[in-house]
């Protein structure tokens, strides 16, 4: 019996000491893992408030640029167009004269327009990929008085020596060779008879318009029964989806804005009386300003 007891209280005493030493040794590896933990939480916590302050100055600098292009767009045609698409090349600005009829030798009449340009199209800033991340050609059109203009854009003007001119506006090109500032565009070096251009301009505006005169929609019956004579009808469903489409054809403001007709033909080029003749209409009234480029065609003169 004593011999089992002392056997018994010997196996107790091994336990006591196996069940001690993993009391021991568990606390060391929880403070490792707590550490490594600490370690990989802090530099996820790094990380993550990195890439934060990345974003935070994207949309910072997004915004700026989206306050420059409004700010640009509120001072009309005076504003600087900023960044736009990629042209073909190097156009002029113009102002519209008005229409004439013009007859080939085989006694064809063409309906065109002419297109006079006053003192201006001179390149007044050349921009690069290093100094403003994109390649462009800024050209300057109709002379005015000093006085007319303010002086960020008179300073903007004399810093290439250039006239005083009401209207700026930027080619976005590929390849900028050959222009530098205070270079008169002359009007034969860059278009020749027959070229295709496109011409861009702010059309006439005509108010608010139904959807007859606006869309061309068809008109419902015009006799006595009739419930809808120019109504415009049905504009989508009730309970689903319970809203109208965006974009949805309705009656509104009829013309009026910025408006591009592609693609029209050069009939002639006058040099003594510095003239366009394009075949067809453009936009806009007599005196309203165009913006002639080559035609886009793409993979021929752009990628």
């Amino acid at each position: 019996m004593a011999g089992c007891v002392a056997a018994t209280a010997a196996t107790m005493s091994g336990l006591v000491t196996s069940f001690s030493s993993l009391s021991v040794s568990k606390p060391q590896q929880s403070s490792s893992c707590c550490s490594s933990s600490l370690t990989l939480r802090s530099s996820f916590i790094a990380k993550t408030t990195t890439q934060h302050q990345q974003q935070l100055s994207e949309i910072e600098t997004l915004a700026l640029d989206i306050r420059s292009v409004r700010k640009g767009s509120r001072n009309g045609s005076r504003g600087v167009v900023r960044m736009g698409p990629l042209e073909a090349g190097v156009g002029l600005m113009g102002t519209k004269m008005g229409m004439m009829t013009v007859f080939t030798a085989d006694g064809i009449a063409i309906p065109c327009t002419v297109v006079g340009f006053h003192e201006g199209n001179i390149v007044t800033q050349v921009k690069s990929e290093a100094t403003d991340g994109y390649t462009a050609v800024q050209v300057g059109y109709r002379r005015v008085r000093d006085r007319k203009l303010t002086k960020p854009e008179r300073g903007h003007l004399e810093k290439v020596g250039a006239i005083p001119m009401r209207h700026l506006q930027e080619f976005r090109v590929l390849n900028t060779e050959g222009y530098e500032p205070n270079q008169r565009l002359v009007l034969e070096d860059i278009f020749k008879d027959g070229d295709l251009i496109d011409v861009v301009g702010n059309s006439i505006g005509k108010g608010f318009a139904g959807g007859i005169k606006r869309w061309n929609f068809a008109r419902g019956p015009m006799s006595h029964g009739s419930k809808s004579h120019r109504q415009l009808g049905s504009i989508g469903a009730g309970t689903t989806p319970g809203r109208v489409y965006p974009g949805k054809k309705m009656p509104g403001q009829l013309g009026g804005g910025r408006t591009k007709i592609r693609k029209l033909e050069i009939v002639k080029v006058d040099k003594e009386l510095r003239a366009l003749l394009i075949k067809g209409a453009v936009p806009g009234k007599p005196g309203n300003l165009l913006r002639i480029t080559p035609a886009k065609i793409v993979g021929k003169n752009i990628p």
